[in-house]
């Protein structure tokens, strides 16, 4: 069962949604689900924050292998990506976390999110000891809407302590979402090329060029899922030169094509159902 709301005003500009899963065995019991089932995440160009307290940590698997698979701490950042991955959901698990903002993970884990970006990286290395305590924390409070709260406490708790995105970062991330073109935006906000391209990775995590990529991917996704409009139409409403252009990028951020997504028609967009074959 998942649980989800929108933060309290003062994290609305540095998270977008608090969630939460729980464990219900009367309606998903040990087992229910096939042994090796995988899920495709799609990027989304923001990073996540989820802390496992049931069930098995987190599993990775690299896209078309179904044997080698890379386990992680309980508590991870997925830093901002332009390719999908997939996780194992073969078990149930209750889990508690939160989807950020741009620019968020710098400000909430006090590192450049380009060091993040492409990659899961552990709590414990960005928090230490003030992991556990949350981990403990969330762990005693057993309702999951109890468990956004806490959860929400804890990251209000530190944005005092660190600063926010820089002003020429925020502009851009607002002309950006107008489909602005980079040049364009550099120019207005007064930055030479290179110094702005440093600055907005270290805070966003990926380039701007990388970003806006994947911000147009999302906005195809919004499209695919609003109706049977030819792919075409889809390319065009979305930003794209043309369907080739589109089917060429679809395949390298999601690893399928975009008429196997709308076929699937996943429940939620950025989660995708993998189907394995068993010999």
């Amino acid at each position: 069962m998942l649980f989800t709301r929108a933060p309290r005003p003062a994290l609305r500009p540095f998270v977008s949604r608090l969630w939460a899963s729980s464990i219900d065995l009367r309606q998903e019991p040990s087992g229910s689900r096939e042994s090796g089932s995988r899920e495709r995440v799609l990027p989304t160009g923001n990073s996540h924050l989820a802390i496992r307290l049931e069930g098995p940590a987190l599993k990775i698997y690299r896209d078309g292998d179904d044997t080698v698979g890379r386990s992680f701490d309980r508590a991870i950042v997925g830093g901002p990506r332009t390719h999908a991955y997939l996780r194992d959901v073969s078990a149930p698990v209750a889990s508690v976390g939160a989807q950020l903002e741009s620019g968020a993970a710098a400000i909430l884990f006090g590192v450049p999110v380009d060091e993040l970006a492409g990659s899961h990286t552990s709590v414990d290395a960005l928090w230490g000891a003030q992991t556990r305590e949350l981990v403990d924390e969330l762990r005693d409070t057993g309702d999951p809407a109890q468990r956004l709260d806490v959860l929400e406490r804890f990251l209000g708790q530190r944005l005092p302590r660190v600063r926010g995105v820089h002003p020429a970062v925020a502009y851009a991330l607002e002309r950006f979402s107008g489909a602005v073109p980079i040049r364009d935006v550099v120019d207005e906000t007064g930055l030479s090329h290179r110094r702005f391209v440093t600055l907005f990775s270290r805070q966003i995590g990926l380039t701007p060029k990388r970003f806006c990529r994947v911000r147009r991917f999302q906005q195809a996704l919004v499209h695919l899922a609003r109706g049977d409009a030819p792919t075409a139409r889809v390319a065009v409403d979305s930003g794209y030169f043309d369907q080739p252009h589109f089917n060429r990028e679809f395949r390298e951020m999601a690893g399928i094509s975009p008429g196997a997504y709308r076929a699937i028609g996943p429940s939620s967009p950025n989660h995708v159902p993998v189907a394995l074959v068993r010999g």
